[in-house]
């Protein structure tokens, strides 16, 4: 009788439970893992909620540049600032690309509404008060898709960055991913009126 071997019934049971550790330890990966790509694409989600809010605003733009373009004189560079935008935001290749153009046509709108300032028989129409509450309404539904976004990224940076999660994320090549921020000088943004 061998001495140093355990009895068949005790190697069985070891057995098993190495089994079952193996086990968990796999479907614990294979949870982490699907949580991580669950959490990538509430990023991609709540991204795409952006570029879409961004794309009805470059949508509008076109009938305000032709409702201000007839009835007011604005420089020529705002108006291909802002007519460009639209075409730059769709050929842009990656997000960062796309947020850098939002803001440049940022500024570009906000020269152009500045303008607008001048000319109260324009802020009169029925045209331009239809377009600046769209657009106005459109704002807002950005700025919510912003800090949608803004959420789903600090939840997957969580993942991404906390341990066991960054094991896994670095294993699997999850990196955190970028914050929107607003502009540079984006807090001092121009006062517009068009109540008078």
């Amino acid at each position: 009788m061998d001495t140093l071997a355990p009895p068949a019934p005790r190697r069985s049971k070891l057995l098993w439970i190495v089994i079952g550790v193996i086990v968990l330890l796999g479907l614990w990966v294979i949870a982490s893992y699907n949580g991580l790509v669950s959490s990538k694409t509430g990023v991609e989600s709540s991204w795409a909620q952006v570029e879409t809010q961004y794309q009805r605003r470059f949508d509008l733009v076109p009938n305000l540049v032709s409702t201000v373009k007839g009835a007011a004189n604005f420089e020529e560079n705002t108006y291909v600032a802002v007519t460009q935008a639209r075409s730059q935001f769709a050929a842009a290749p990656s997000r960062d690309d796309k947020i850098a153009v939002a803001q440049n046509f940022e500024s570009s709108l906000s020269r152009l509404l500045v303008t607008v300032e001048a000319y109260p028989q324009l802020k009169a129409t029925q045209a331009f008060q239809d377009l600046m509450t769209q657009l106005e309404g459109t704002e807002n539904r950005i700025g919510v898709a912003r800090k949608d976004y803004n959420d789903a990224v600090a939840s997957f940076n969580v993942k991404v960055r906390m341990f066991p999660g960054s094991i896994f994320a670095s294993m699997f090549g999850f990196a955190p991913e970028k914050f929107f921020e607003s502009a540079q000088g984006a807090n001092t943004a121009p006062s517009v009126d068009f109540s008078s």
